[in-house]
């Protein structure tokens, strides 16, 4: 994979912070702490590289207040540094639902940038990272992990609801169960939202 080492990656999000600070600086670290805590309990994924992708999905946001523009803006700053990989995340995490009405918020990007963002998502088959990242983007908030159902209110509260709302909770619950199976246990008690039994 085509990643920053992590010193790399938390030096970028300190940037990205000089340049609009904000909300989104806790919940992308918060992410990415999630996203190291279920990774290692997969065999089949790198904590690290997860640690790394959570800390970065977001990283568009350094360039202002936007809105689904942010993913392209985050596409195109990972993509100009070689990091193919964390681009690639910068489009997928907001899509566990793969329709791009399905975005809360509003479409603030081009029609052309609409364009290559529906043809990325038709193209590509997600892979468990992908998966991971869209997992932990439902269970941040900015000062620590939550429930999915809170983190899921708490986007439509701030951005509002549509018609592809309902079937991109299911999604995200969906991911939530594929991650239960694949790391024998919930994820919740990895996560640290409720106590492990252990």
């Amino acid at each position: 994979m085509k990643l920053p080492t992590i010193i790399e990656a938390e030096k970028r999000l300190n940037e990205a912070e000089l340049r609009n600070p904000g909300n989104w600086i806790g919940h992308s670290k918060t992410a990415a702490l999630c996203a190291k805590a279920i990774a290692e309990h997969c065999d089949d994924l790198d904590a690290d590289t997860a640690y790394i992708l959570g800390l970065l999905h977001d990283i568009g946001r350094r360039e202002g207040v936007t809105d689904m523009r942010h993913i392209i803006d985050g596409c195109n700053y990972m993509n100009s540094l070689g990091y193919d990989d964390c681009a690639r995340i910068c489009l997928t995490h907001s899509f566990p639902y793969k329709d791009i009405r399905s975005y809360n918020g509003q479409n603030d990007c081009t029609a052309k940038e609409t364009d290559f963002i529906i043809i990325f998502l038709n193209k590509i088959e997600y892979d468990d990272y992908d998966r991971l990242i869209q997992l932990c983007d439902a269970l941040a908030l900015q000062n620590g992990a939550t429930y999915i159902e809170k983190r899921l209110v708490d986007v439509v509260m701030r951005r509002g609801f549509n018609d592809m709302t309902i079937p991109k909770w299911k999604a995200f619950l969906d991911l939530k169960d594929y991650f239960d199976q694949k790391t024998r246990t919930d994820i919740y008690q990895l996560i640290g939202v409720i106590p492990s039994s252990r």
